[in-house]
């Protein structure tokens, strides 16, 4: 694999996670507002009266990723120390420009203890980024494996970022099993069919399969070897992660709430219609990945409101998660709509096509 897209890898998580810290910084980005007083007077405001040691860790380790990233990326052109504080000095302007737009925010109220912990988040993970970021991305035994096990090719840095994308929909305690690309909730539309049990029990099952078997898809063709087993190892991961979820986000009764019949009975078609398409070729595999994708999107829009899942988001206060929650929302309604037209423009190089 040429440098040139291990570079571009680097770039994209960079700008992709900057992409992550605004959202989640300026949600629900509504109801903007002229105060009237000076953006810039909480910089010499006393510090808040009240903050938690969960606030300060959560505001260094947000802005931590985003310094790691910044100084690997510089490391192209720049030596050690001056990428770590450019880095650095990135992180913390980053952080000021959203302090700022928060005074136009109703529900927010900009900090400079915010603003000091960002800025040592992103002078902490500078500092290892400027050390071991790009030998780690682009250089060291994690790069080395991504050679070998992943294709090259127009798009292939992308589809990384989509299957990584693809896992934090997981998050979502709102979304069906593997169900992303509800423009009616993020719009906030009622159901357009009401509630019945057999039926529901068919969409969840259709939703379930038809998501499982677009992103199986979508992972083996980034796969030049051991495909299969690989995309096996991804859904396990992402059961996992939509466990944990659950039972952090909703407590340890709820942990496997998602384990339904229709969920159940999807987990299992989805399985064998992927397996079985993992055997055609790279373009039959790409067509089915992205008719797959269109019908769990449609289903997805149509189903009904779960009232289960409604009455476990009525007893449950998203608290300091609230901008978190919006964000994995934002990224599961999306999620279809970027991977259909990768999967359009997504060309694997000849050499690396036998997988």
């Amino acid at each position: 694999m040429a440098n040139g897209a291990r570079t571009h890898l680097t770039l994209y998580l960079t700008g992709s996670y900057l992409l992550l810290i605004a959202y989640a910084s300026l949600y629900p980005l509504t109801g903007w507002q002229d105060r009237g007083d000076d953006a810039l007077s909480f910089l010499g405001a006393p510090w808040p009266r009240y903050y938690t040691g969960f606030d300060l860790a959560m505001n260094i380790a947000a802005y931590l990723p985003f310094g790691f990233l910044c100084a690997a990326a510089m490391r192209r052109r720049l030596a050690s120390l001056p990428a770590w504080l450019l880095a650095a000095l990135c992180g913390g302007a980053l952080s000021l420009v959203l302090e700022l737009l928060q005074s136009y925010l109703p529900n927010r109220i900009p900090s400079n203890l915010d603003l000091a912990c960002n800025f040592a988040g992103a002078l902490l993970g500078g500092g290892f980024g400027a050390l071991w970021g790009a030998p780690l991305l682009e250089r060291g035994r994690l790069a080395d494996l991504r050679r070998r096990l992943m294709m090259d090719g127009y798009g292939a840095d992308i589809g990384v970022l989509l299957v990584a994308a693809w896992l934090m929909t997981q998050l979502s305690p709102e979304s069906l099993l593997f169900g992303s690309g509800n423009l009616r909730q993020m719009l906030g539309l009622p159901p357009v069919q009401p509630f019945l049990a057999e039926r529901f029990v068919e969409l969840e099952t259709l939703i379930a399969a038809a998501g499982l078997l677009a992103a199986g898809l979508v992972f083996s063709m980034l796969l030049r070897r051991h495909a299969r087993w690989l995309t096996l190892c991804l859904l396990c991961l992402a059961l996992l992660i939509k466990t944990a979820a659950h039972a952090l986000l909703m407590g340890p009764a709820a942990a496997l709430g998602w384990i339904t019949p229709g969920n159940t009975f999807g987990l299992g078609i989805g399985l064998a219609l992927w397996w079985i398409a993992s055997f055609l070729g790279a373009p039959l595999q790409r067509a089915v990945a992205a008719l797959a994708l269109l019908l769990a999107t449609v289903m997805v829009n149509v189903a009904p409101e779960n009232p289960y899942l409604h009455n476990m988001l009525q007893i449950w206060n998203p608290g300091q998660f609230l901008n978190f929650n919006g964000l994995t929302r934002l990224v599961s309604s999306l999620w279809p709509f970027l991977a259909l037209p990768w999967l359009m423009t997504y060309r694997p190089r000849k050499n690396d096509s036998d997988y």
